[in-house]
Order: C-alpha cells, then structure tokens, then sequence
C-alpha cells in the first residue's frame, strides 16, 4: 500500500509539472497554431526571474521578508516572460501567420539567441534559487512515506493556473474573443474584434505561463541557459497527444504521461521509460491522429 500510494503520488507530481510547461505552449501552438521553439527560452526566462528577485530580497528587503520572495517571483516571472513574449509576437509571429515552417526556424533562431544573452549575463554555469524554508520539509501520511512539501506546492500551483485558465477561456470576453478569433479570424474581424489586439494578449498570456513554469522549476534543482531544451520535446507530446486547441486535452495528456512514465520507470528504468512512453503515444497516434480530445470544427477534412 506504501509503495503504492507513493509512485501515484510520484504519477500526478510528473503530471504536474508537464502540464504547467505545456499550459503555455496549448495556448501558443494549440490555439494559435504557432511552432514557438523559444517555448523553453521563455521558461528559461522564468527561471532567471526568480533568481534575479531572490537576489534582490536578499540584498535590499530585510531578512524576514526573504521567505515571501517565492511568491513575488512568481508575478515577476509572468511579467517579464509575457512581456518578452508579446515583443516577440508583435516583432515578428505576426508577419508568420499561416507559415508553420517559417515560424518553426524563426522562433528556433530566437531561441538560440535568447540562450546566448543569457550565458553573457549570468554565465554559462548553472545557478540555485534557494527555496523558501516553507517549502523544506513534507507532509508525513506514514512512517515510511513522506510527500514534500516542494512537489505539493507544484500541485497546488498547477490547479490554480489551470483554473485561472479555464476561467479567463471560456467566463470573460476576452477569453470569448479569443476563442472566436482562433476558430475564424476573418469574421471576427468583421465583427469589429482587433485581431491583432487579441493574437498579442494571447501569445503574452501563453508565454507568461511559461514563465511560470520556469519559477516553478527552480524549486526542483539548479537552472541554467539550456533548462528550457530539456522541457520542450514533452510539452509538444503533451499537447498533441491531449489534442489540438483543448484545454482538457492537455490536462489528460499530462496526466497519461506523467503516470506512465513514472509506471515504466518504476519496473524498468529511466531510459527504458522515456522509450516505452514515447512508443505508446506513437502507437496511440496512429490510432487516433488528432488526440485524445479532438476539437469539434464544421469545416470538411
């Protein structure tokens, strides 16, 4: 029973992560139809914002102000990543629309530039963030098991944004404007929504998310230039796999992944794991090409 309650805990904390890296990119590529390859940058933005504002707690706030620098963190990542973000939509994905190749090996270009600027203004190795001493420690359900504090507060996190998601897409105008533009840009634009307004806010708000991520990741080790390259192969399957333009698609395409990796790693091991997940989603693709959850549209195939 230990050892079971322990790997589905281990299931939903990989679930957890994967699907806050890949909120951001469901919205980027699932509702937009944009390939962002700097996805990974703007978590790696992320993540240099959280070391940044615990630097600066650290040097000008007083001591017993440092264990609250977490949550600041988290609203300055989202700032400054959905302010890179919404720069680089209105400079150059919007002169990309319709051409996912162009967009691909731009944004991949970006990318690689933002992994430059980085290493010349924090250095090519990696850094810590020390983390809170509220977050040391875990929850203890038995003698034997102990569920850390860190990984529930990514769970935490997850459901937040994933709620705060859910209501801005479908509860708010904006949301609806959003949706009426990625399903038909042209009528919404002739029933007077800016389009343009709409793609801008929507790709700051995915890559905001990104930023996001990346805070969170700093809970989890130290981080460097390269973080976001490690994270943005599973975002792509997570977002694939969930279908296409569906919220909770991505969230059972998380959920799909991050269980059976953790299954696969448990009798096998790491390496093992990874293959054996990524023949399963081949295998599940082949099956059902557009997903597990396929967004409805009246035009013919």
């Amino acid at each position: 029973m230990d050892m079971t309650i322990l790997q589905v805990f281990n299931g939903l904390s990989v679930s957890s992560i994967l699907l806050l890296i890949a909120l951001g990119l469901a919205v980027t590529f699932g509702l937009m139809n944009v390939i962002n390859m700097a996805h990974g940058e703007l978590i790696m933005i992320g993540a240099y914002s959280a070391y940044v504002t615990q630097g600066l707690f650290s040097a000008y706030m007083p001591k017993s102000w440092f264990d609250t620098y977490f949550i600041a963190a988290l609203l300055v990542s989202f700032m400054v990543a959905a302010a890179v973000g919404w720069l680089l939509e209105m400079v150059l994905i919007r002169h990309l629309y319709g051409r996912p190749l162009d967009s691909l090996l731009a944004t991949w270009g970006v990318g690689m530039m933002l992994q430059q600027i980085a290493r010349f203004i924090f250095g090519a190795p990696n850094v810590a963030v020390t983390s809170p001493s509220w977050l040391n420690g875990g929850l203890a359900i038995t003698s034997s098991i102990v569920l850390p504090y860190k990984r529930l507060f990514i769970v935490l996190l997850v459901a937040v944004v994933l709620t705060a998601m859910y209501l801005y897409i479908y509860k708010t105008v904006q949301g609806r404007r959003m949706r009426a533009v990625m399903q038909n840009r042209s009528m919404a634009g002739c029933l007077g929504i800016s389009t343009r307004r709409v793609d801008g806010l929507t790709f700051a708000i995915g890559s905001g998310i990104a930023g996001i991520a990346g805070c969170a990741l700093t809970l989890l080790g130290p981080i460097g230039p390269s973080i976001g390259t490690y994270y943005i192969v599973d975002a792509f399957m997570v977002v694939v796999l969930g279908g296409v333009g569906k919220l909770i698609g991505t969230v059972a395409g998380a959920l799909g992944i991050g269980v059976f990796n953790t299954l696969f790693e448990t009798y096998t091991s790491a390496s093992i794991g990874k293959v054996l997940v990524f023949a399963c989603i081949v295998a599940f693709l082949q099956w059902k090409p557009r997903g597990l959850v396929a967004l409805r549209t009246r035009s013919l195939d």
